[in-house]
């Protein structure tokens, strides 16, 4: 019998930078029974729903899940049911569902150390068996109700180290290690409940993928988020738009409705601790990178911009950071918003800022990690309200130009053979010629047109800094970590080269900060394989001084 392939591959158009697939999942929980919604959204765009009913009596425990999730996954649950004993030993499985179309159906017995898998997959017969251990949990790519087990094992067992085991159906065993619990609280209109986020790593073949996992202390499953794949799993109440988790809370936090065109934009305020009664401060609005649309800017389980406010007030200053339009608690829609559409979003809360009472309006200032580094300089260039702007991490090649070479280096990685590798590096470089021309879609998988055909994907790909720049008039300094691979050090020389150039600004100043990476965190590599492993989550302080003393200097000089 032939080897049985992954059922459903990684999510979006980065596919094709070689992301690892992982057992992706879902759901729910409840004492006696309990059924639940769960929205399924990849880069905040909804991809999906399942229902997932969670029962347990004396018999064991039962969960069952109905869902459809659109393309790129093409997945149509009928049913899907896992049975435990009482105490999380595995029983059985079964699967009926439909993928692109074609018929899956799977059932597999766990007994005496071994899970036995036989039914029928997309053209092939499966019968396989593997060696499991005796509290594996179960996971089936692409059926999200198998995270809800995980949710309640770890709740149950809340250890920090602590490690699982789980079987992905019909492929292997795999290790999931918890590398951290954090206590937090989420926001659902105006009900505040407490909850815990688990940092995981799952040691998947390919690599290790970072999950990060939220239940109730009840262990019922609240949300999945995999950041490498832009995919969140979120129970419906906590999808909505007046909902948000509070990843990190500063001592300066207050929570605040920004008013923008057409919709309001959900945000927080940091303030320092200690300011004189009607001082005049000045303020910093942050920015986010691609596919990250919370105001906390969580990276693979990294609060970046929560961080970076607490250390802009920790130096006397304001910092503000929202959610994304479409996402937390902002209105609008993320499915059509493009880099210039985020630029403007920039310059409604810097104007919302120049009316407050306590900020002085002449000391402004704009922060953006990544693409935010591009958002902040396209509203710089729009806005003269803003007085100071940093890049941190920005890239100084076109969109177009910096997903080829991101791919080309992931391909490396991977050592895939030449013919392989140039089919993919031909088949990434055709779909950016279909966004940007919107001709030659119909050679290109539907499923990756689908994810690529965007307003957002188009903007980002045409995006030059070069020609931004040229309008940029303020001081501004760029950040830079030198162990950074998604964006390479070499990116931050041509983006200061650039804006001594190009630019109408008359100061330009860089700081190449040794030994952090693109999460802007102390790494011994910089890969992205090393992300979920890393002992330190928390941003440099030598990146935090950076920005901070390099502000302070130069709000000082506008007084």
């Amino acid at each position: 019998m032939r080897r049985f392939r992954y059922l459903v591959h990684c999510i979006y158009v980065f596919l094709l930078l070689g992301l690892p697939c992982l057992a992706t999942a879902q759901p729910q929980a409840a004492s006696a029974r309990q059924t639940t919604g769960y929205l399924v959204f990849v880069r905040g765009n909804p991809l999906g729903r399942e229902l997932v009913t969670f029962s347990r009596d004396q018999s064991g425990i039962t969960i069952t899940t109905q869902g459809r999730m659109l393309a790129p996954l093409n997945v149509t649950v009928r049913n899907a049911e896992f049975k435990y004993l009482s105490d999380w030993t595995p029983t059985t499985f079964s699967l009926d569902a439909t993928v692109n179309d074609s018929l899956l159906q799977l059932k597999t017995t766990f007994a005496n150390g071994k899970a036995a898998t036989e039914g029928i997959a997309p053209g092939q017969e499966v019968s396989v068996a593997h060696d499991v251990a005796p509290k594996t949990l179960i996971h089936v790519n692409g059926v999200f109700g198998s995270y809800v087990a995980l949710a309640r094992r770890l709740v149950e067992n809340s250890e920090e180290g602590a490690e699982f085991r789980v079987y992905v159906v019909p492929q292997m065993e795999i290790v999931v290690k918890v590398k951290g619990i954090h206590r937090e609280r989420m926001q659902i209109a105006t009900t505040v409940l407490d909850v815990r986020r688990f940092e995981l790593v799952y040691a998947n073949p390919s690599g290790d993928v970072a999950i990060n996992l939220t239940a109730n202390d009840d262990g019922g499953l609240v949300r999945v988020n995999i950041p490498a794949d832009s995919l969140d799993i979120v129970r419906e109440d906590a999808a909505s738009a007046t909902s948000r988790t509070q990843i990190q809370s500063n001592p300066g936090d207050e929570p605040v409705t920004i008013p923008a065109v057409g919709f309001n934009i959900g945000a927080t305020l940091t303030k320092p601790t200690k300011s004189g009664a009607g001082a005049k401060l000045a303020a910093v609005v942050l920015l986010g990178s691609a596919g990250v649309g919370d105001r906390d800017g969580v990276i693979q389980g990294v609060p970046t911009l929560a961080q970076l406010a607490n250390a802009i007030a920790e130096s006397g200053m304001m910092a503000v950071r929202y959610d994304k339009r479409g996402n937390g608690q902002s209105g609008g829609r993320s499915e059509s918003a493009t880099v210039s559409d985020f630029a403007e979003d920039v310059r409604a809360v810097v104007r919302w800022l120049e009316k407050r009472p306590d900020v002085d309006p002449k000391r402004i200032a704009v922060a953006g990690h990544s693409e935010g580094a591009w958002v902040g300089l396209l509203a710089a260039a729009r806005e003269k309200r803003i007085a100071a702007v940093v890049s941190i991490a920005g890239p100084s090649s076109t969109g177009a130009e910096l997903l080829l070479e991101q791919q080309r280096y992931s391909l490396d990685q991977l050592k895939l053979a030449p013919e392989e590798r140039d089919k993919r590096i031909a088949l990434q470089q055709q779909i950016h010629s279909a966004a940007l021309t919107g001709k030659g879609w119909e050679t290109v998988p539907p499923q990756l047109r689908k994810e690529a055909d965007t307003p957002w994907f188009q903007s980002l790909l045409a995006f030059d800094p070069a020609k931004v720049l040229e309008d940029v008039r303020q001081p501004i300094l760029f950040v830079h970590g030198g162990l950074d691979r998604q964006v390479p050090v070499e990116h931050v020389e041509k983006l200061s080269d650039l804006a001594r150039k190009e630019s109408k600004s008359k100061s330009v100043e860089v700081v190449v900060v040794r030994g952090v990476n693109h999460l802007l965190v102390p790494a011994t590599t910089g890969e992205v394989s090393e992300y979920g492993t890393l002992p330190d989550r928390n941003v440099s302080k030598d990146v935090t001084m950076a920005v901070t003393t390099w502000l302070s200097k130069t709000f000082a000089s506008i007084r």
